[in-house]
C-alpha cells in the first residue's frame, strides 16, 4: 500500500538506523512508495490539531498510533496521553524514540480490545484514530465507538481521520473499482464509507458527527475525509 494512509499492514523488519523518512515508511505513510514530505506531515498535524480542538490542558488517547512518529506531534501540543497499537515492533519503536517524558506513553494492545477492557478510562479529554478506523471490521468499528462513548466518558471529541470516501472511490480506482473492494476491512485501503454511512454508524452509538476534508494541498484530499464526533 502506498497512498499514505497509515494502514495496519506495516513493516516489522525495518530496523536500520531511524531517520524521519524511515519512520513514515514503517507505517506506510508514503506516496508511490516514497515517504511523504514534511509539508504533508505538517498539514496533517495542523488540520488534526484544529479538528480535535487540542489545547494545552487536554490529554489525548491515540488509537492506532503505530510507531508514535505522528502521535508525538500531538502530545507536544497538549499535556500528553497514551498511544495504543497492536504491533509489538512499532510500540517498541515508539517507546524507544518518542517516550522521553512520562506523560508520553505507548501501550501494546488491539485498539478495540483496549477500549472494551482498559482499566484506565478516566482523564482523557480527546481521542484520535487516524488512518486506522477503516481497517476495523464492522463489528469492531461499532464496538470502538460504543466503548469510547460509554467507558471513556471524559472524551469530549473524537476524530476519525483519513477515511476513504465511497462517493469518491472512482477517483482512486481510475481504471474501474474491483468487485467488493469497498467493503473489505482487509483490503489495502480498508472499508470505504459515505459520510451518510459513517454518520448513521456513529449516531447509533451516541455521537453527533460533522465532516471536513483536508486542504487541497493534501495528496489524498480528493478521496478522503475526516469525521469529528462529539457525544450526544
Amino acid at each position: 500500500m502506498s497512498d499514505g494512509s497509515g494502514a495496519p499492514h506495516r513493516s516489522k523488519h525495518l530496523k536500520e538506523k531511524m531517520t524521519p523518512e524511515n519512520f513514515w515508511v514503517q507505517v506506510k505513510r508514503t506516496v508511490n512508495g516514497q515517504p511523504v514530505s514534511q509539508d504533508q506531515i505538517d498539514l496533517i498535524v495542523s488540520t488534526m490539531t484544529a479538528a480535535l480542538d487540542l489545547g494545552r490542558d487536554d490529554v489525548l488517547l491515540d488509537l492506532g498510533c503505530g510507531n508514535g512518529a505522528l502521535t508525538t506531534y500531538f502530545f507536544r501540543r497538549c499535556r500528553g496521553g497514551l498511544g495504543v497499537d497492536f504491533s509489538e515492533f512499532l510500540i517498541g519503536v515508539a517507546r524507544s524514540n518518542f517516550s522521553s517524558r512520562p506523560e508520553h506513553r505507548y501501550f501494546l494492545s488491539d485498539i478495540v480490545d483496549y477500549v472494551a477492557r482498559a482499566d484506565e478510562t478516566e482523564g482523557y479529554t480527546k481521542a484520535l484514530c487516524y488512518g486506522v478506523f477503516q481497517y476495523l471490521s464492522p463489528d469492531g468499528a461499532r464496538s470502538l465507538l460504543f466503548g469510547l462513548r460509554r467507558r471513556f466518558t471524559g472524551v469530549g471529541r473524537l476524530v476519525l481521520g483519513n477515511i476513504p470516501n465511497k462517493d469518491a472511490i472512482s477517483a482512486f480506482y481510475s481504471d474501474g473499482v474491483p468487485d467488493g473492494v469497498s467493503d473489505r476491512a482487509d483490503s489495502p485501503i480498508g472499508i470505504w464509507r459515505t459520510q451518510e454511512e459513517l454518520s448513521a454508524l456513529a449516531e447509533v452509538e451516541g455521537w453527533r458527527v460533522t465532516f471536513q476534508t483536508m486542504p487541497a494541498a493534501y495528496h489524498a484530499a480528493h478521496y478522503r475525509y475526516d469525521a469529528i464526533l462529539v457525544p450526544k
